[in-house]
């Protein structure tokens, strides 16, 4: 039922980091490197895990920034 969950989510054009906490992954890489081949060849951007990491890390990054500049 996990992975029906998952591809059903993945193949609605959910988000990625909303599927990773829906499927309580530590890492988004891990539901990435699960989950991406579900998606269409012709749906599927080239490098996606590296294009999503980055995207990541860059929010994450501006997140941090931003609670220092409040403290």
């Amino acid at each position: 039922m996990r992975h029906f969950f998952a591809t059903t989510l993945i193949t609605n054009h959910v988000e990625p980091q909303e599927v990773q906490r829906l499927l309580r992954h530590r890492t988004l890489r891990i539901t990435l490197e699960t989950y991406v081949h579900w998606l269409p060849k012709r749906d599927r951007p080239s490098g996606v895990v590296g294009s999503v990491l980055s995207s990541a890390a860059q929010r994450a990054s501006k997140g941090a920034r931003r609670s220092q500049d409040q403290s």
